[in-house]
């Protein structure tokens, strides 16, 4: 049986997508944003910073197809970006330790808007890409001398 409220894997990569595009940031005006938003590697990055998980790839589509239907994000050529709709209820949301950001979210969107259901696909090579940049823009690099000398004086 379909569950018809939000999920709070919609809330979660909604937070994630707000904080991974820099619309979180107090006094930012959206136009000092990149345009053309954020990539699916900085949403996983940045939901697995909120949550200690990264995304399945159905989480994230059935996320993504519910905030697009609802008009609080929209996704042009792989980008990701918070509509003024999904902006608005971000910044309107009752202010919340981020540990508690989630859920407080997923109650907002339950008060204020219906879930949608737009037509939107996220293929599983794009999800696994996404995650291998993700993987291997985390591990550690190897530290230099400053003058890119390792180990001589």
């Amino acid at each position: 049986m379909e569950e018809s409220g939000w999920r709070r894997s919609d809330a979660w990569i909604f937070v994630s997508l707000v904080i991974a595009s820099g619309a979180g940031r107090h006094r930012r005006a959206a136009s000092s944003r990149r345009p053309e938003g954020v990539r699916l590697a900085d949403v996983l990055s940045t939901a697995d910073h909120l949550n200690r998980s990264i995304p399945e790839r159905h989480e994230v589509e059935a996320a993504v197809r519910r905030l697009l239907g609802a008009g609080l994000v929209s996704v042009t050529d792989g980008w990701f970006r918070i509509t003024a709709e999904g902006e608005r209820l971000w910044r309107s949301r009752p202010s919340a330790g981020l540990a508690t950001t989630v859920d407080t979210v997923q109650g907002v969107l339950s008060r204020r808007h219906v879930p949608g259901s737009a037509d939107w696909t996220l293929d599983e090579a794009d999800h696994a890409a996404a995650v291998q940049e993700y993987v291997v823009r985390s591990l550690p690099r190897p530290r230099r001398s400053p003058e890119g000398h390792a180990g001589h004086e």
